[in-house]
């Protein structure tokens, strides 16, 4: 079954938001050279996983502290490179995409984090993603819009 244009786009922002972190280059230069490296790609996943990758870019400090909020003993340049990209994409859609539910934020990044991280990953994103959900507004924690 085909995977779904959010999800394969979740996929993608993760990819290139490790890429940007291990070289540290323009953002605009690094995802030039991040999508010249996949087969075409849909215009719709390339839009929503460029959108999300700005997204944390703009709001990275924000997004930063949130995560090294809840991150009991865990600076962010001590974690896994993985999680850290996995963990600045899903909270800033808990803060700033409010289209999306909070469940499936998380169970995104749960999945994500198995996928391209280590063992323990979807375990550790899913602790430090439940600590920041908790502390979101209740109305933002219901259920409601789309995922």
């Amino acid at each position: 079954m085909a995977q779904p244009k959010r999800t394969k786009a979740r996929e993608r922002a993760v990819q290139a938001l490790y890429q940007i972190d291990v070289a540290a280059t323009d953002l605009d230069e690094a995802l030039s050279r991040f999508w010249k490296s996949f087969e075409p790609v849909e215009r719709e996943v390339m839009e929503l996983a460029e959108e999300l990758v700005r997204g944390v870019a703009k709001h990275r400090r924000e997004v930063d502290d949130a995560i090294e909020d809840v991150s009991e003993n865990w600076r962010l340049d001590r974690m896994a490179r993985v999680d850290r990209n996995v963990l600045r994409l899903a909270v800033f859609e808990l803060l700033h995409r409010h289209d999306v539910p909070v469940k499936v934020v998380i169970n995104e990044a749960i999945e994500l984090g198995k996928k391209f991280g280590s063992e323990s990953s979807g375990a550790f994103i899913n602790g430090v993603l439940d600590r920041v959900a908790g502390a979101l507004p209740p109305a933002r924690r219901g259920e409601g819009g789309a995922g």
